[in-house]
């Protein structure tokens, strides 16, 4: 089998892993997470792109539908995942499979965090393991797939 390619996309805030609320967020910067990630599953050619703004996240979407030649997106949109119509929008948009997920258990943390406005558009989603909660997204994306 041919390595196939996954984003790993992040939004706001966590830029800042390693430095923001460890107890709930963990010691890891993002580029120690990314490099475990791509570390766990050498088969898998992935690339990394984070950001602060909600239309680089959109356009990143945009291309590498456009661009063509990836198998799925795991994405942990951040505070867009409450509240992001467009980035909503974008991922319905798309025919690349998304994962979404999170470090924490949005569910054992404030109101505003329970409700998603992204889940109903992603093919699956996984909160509350940490760090781990990224490996997990890579192997829904394989499992679903047929590549683990």
């Amino acid at each position: 089998m041919s390595a196939i390619s996954i984003l790993v996309m992040n939004g706001p805030n966590l830029s800042r892993l390693g430095k923001r609320e460890p107890e709930i967020y963990g010691s890891l910067t993002l580029d120690a997470i990314n490099r475990g990630i791509a570390g766990a599953f050498p088969e898998v050619r992935f690339e990394f792109f984070q950001s602060e703004h909600e239309g680089a996240l959109l356009e990143k979407l945009f291309e590498i539908e456009d661009r063509g030649g990836f198998a799925g997106v795991v994405l942990n949109a951040g505070a867009f995942t409450h509240y992001s119509i467009a980035l909503r929008d974008a991922i319905s948009s798309i025919k690349v499979p998304v994962v979404e997920v999170h470090l924490s258990n949005v569910h054992r943390r404030e109101e505003f965090r329970h409700k998603s406005v992204i889940s109903a558009v992603c093919n699956g989603v996984i909160a509350g393991f940490g760090v781990e909660s990224y490996h997990l997204g890579v192997r829904a994306l394989l499992g679903s797939l047929g590549r683990r």
